[in-house]
């Protein structure tokens, strides 16, 4: 049986730098953040059907991951943050994500303790908007009532707190 841990939050709090280096002390592999890979490639000004695009490209590597049978899969994001960014981007929700069923076993929310970077694909790097995307996010968790956990700290501290995290939700010994 596969355990799905899923990296979820606002930008620049370390998701794509944290998901390989827990995939490798867990043994697991990773789901890359699709989204990501849609903006570098068609911008950053995305419309309901750049979301749904991206929504499906999570589904669709998530699933050919799943094939696999690998005991961890770390997903650096999954369609919860693309419909976070629905709300933030386009002020609404998309219905085909709500009706999404296929969550992580467990959810790890870095906190904003590391400095934000500019990186072409990130668009809220004010407090305030950052502070916005975070609740959103964590919202959509809490909406599906989803167990979360916080990650903190820089570095080999971050993955030590989110192996912690994973431990203490019962999916490690």
């Amino acid at each position: 049986m596969t355990r799905h841990i899923c990296l979820h939050g606002a930008e620049s709090t370390g998701k794509s730098s944290l998901a390989p280096r827990l995939a490798r002390a867990l043994g697991g592999v990773v789901v890359p953040e699709y989204g990501r890979g849609y903006a570098e490639a068609n911008g950053t000004d995305l419309d309901a059907s750049d979301l749904r695009a991206i929504f499906a490209g999570h589904v669709a590597a998530t699933e050919v991951a799943l094939a696999a049978g690998p005991d961890w899969l770390i997903s650096d994001t999954d369609p919860l943050m693309t419909q976070a960014w629905a709300v933030m981007l386009l002020g609404e929700r998309l219905p085909e994500i709500d009706a999404w069923t296929a969550v992580a076993d467990l959810y790890l929310v870095p906190a904003m303790d590391l400095p934000w970077e500019e990186d072409g694909t990130r668009l809220f790097g004010s407090d305030s908007a950052r502070r916005q995307f975070m609740d959103v996010a964590i919202g959509e968790l809490e909406r599906r009532h989803l167990r979360w956990m916080w990650v903190r700290g820089d570095g080999d501290a971050r993955l030590k707190s989110a192996l912690a995290a994973i431990h203490a939700a019962g999916l490690a010994a």
